[in-house]
């Protein structure tokens, strides 16, 4: 299991790589579907490897709550649990323990929270959360760590680093417990909230243990678009160049174009399912809100480009009319024309980069793409 790199865009910061895992190849630049609770939403697997998916993420810390550790150890594992053969990442759920769980309180040993769902009481350490990620099958995991929102005081920031890597160096102690040869792939996590100085003592303190890859965590919690990005360019400049950088929850399109050209390889965003659901789709020329009376009459596909089976057989008409009426398949045909546009871009930006010309490629993306909704 590594990862090679395989070009530089001589003009920006963009990478091609491969990265090898138990469960098959991924190509860099990627786009991971979220499927939090071990399914991406209202989609079958066989639709989302349609889409021509690599890669997708599940969260440690939903699936930890429901099923549960005896229900997935029973199925084999994550993978014969949710019946998806390719690699798997699994966010550790720092995010959402830190967001979601109720009454949470840090300490040096782990986190103590109760569950959102149920209000029942729970203790995750840092090696407690390797051993239920080494019990899902992940290909790729996550260490625990937390994840501070914005704005955030330095000195809070400052306390909060010494949790994160004293976590991180547990983490990776519990990884190497496990036999070489079943051994899988454990990604380090850099914090810093926006002080740049922080972003840096926390890359050097990260790349010093030595993970298999590097995560951006901490960004799109709050901070200008402008801000994120010069986060991620600085933090990106700083991390190993032989080893995948992964940006932690970004994910608008254009976004993700920007963070490819300031040397990150891998993303995933909930963006395309949850707003699939509420009716945006998003396409060559931007975002579209199919449920808008304009398209009452409107027999166009919602992207002329797309080959998608939703672009292929329905048009704008039909799925407005699907919303208007509650029916479930308007989700779905949105859900899966967004995945597949996703994926598809990543997978152009990946072409552009090969014949150098990612910069022109980004170039035009952005010129005909529109972020407001008709």
């Amino acid at each position: 299991m590594s990862f090679t790199l395989l070009k530089k865009d001589k003009t920006t910061g963009a990478r091609l790589g491969v990265l090898k895992t138990a469960h098959g190849e991924v190509h860099t630049p990627v786009f991971m579907p979220v499927g939090t609770q071990a399914t991406i939403k209202t989609l079958t697997n066989e639709e989302v490897l349609s889409a021509g998916t690599e890669i997708i993420l599940a969260n440690a810390y939903h699936l930890y709550l429901r099923p549960g550790e005896d229900t997935i150890k029973r199925a084999g594992g994550l993978h014969k649990f949710m019946s998806w053969t390719g690699p798997i990442l699994t966010d550790s759920g720092g995010f959402q323990i830190f967001s979601l769980a109720v009454l949470r309180k840090i300490k040096k040993e782990g986190v103590e929270f109760k569950s959102h769902i149920d209000g029942s009481k729970h203790f995750l350490t840092p090696e407690k959360v390797i051993q239920f990620q080494n019990l899902l099958g992940s290909d790729i995991m996550m260490p625990l760590d937390e994840c501070v929102h914005y704005p955030v005081s330095r000195d809070y920031v400052e306390e909060s680093l010494k949790i994160t890597h004293d976590w991180a160096r547990r983490s990776k102690a519990e990884h190497v417990k496990v036999k070489e040869a079943d051994r899988k792939l454990l990604f380090g996590i850099v914090q810093g909230s926006s002080y740049l100085d922080l972003r840096k003592r926390s890359a050097e303190e990260i790349a010093g243990i030595d993970f298999d890859g590097y995560a951006l965590g901490g960004v799109a919690v709050g901070e200008p678009r402008q801000l994120i990005h010069e986060i991620t360019e600085y933090t990106a400049s700083l991390l190993p160049e032989d080893k995948p950088r992964y940006l932690m929850g970004i994910g608008t399109p254009p976004d993700m174009l920007d963070a490819i050209s300031e040397g990150m390889d891998m993303f995933d965003c909930v963006v395309p399912t949850r707003n699939g659901r509420n009716g945006q789709a998003f396409t060559s020329k931007g975002e579209l809100q199919v449920r808008n009376a304009a398209f009452k009459n409107d027999m166009q596909p919602i992207d002329e480009s797309c080959t998608c089976y939703t672009c292929l057989n329905h048009t704008r008409s039909y799925i407005r009319h699907l919303f208007n009426t509650a029916e479930i398949l308007g989700l779905r045909l949105v859900s899966l024309h967004n995945i597949h546009f996703y994926v598809k871009l990543i997978a152009l930006a990946r072409e552009a980069i090969e014949k150098s010309e990612f910069k022109k490629f980004r170039e035009e993306f952005r010129k005909n793409y529109k972020t407001k909704s008709k």
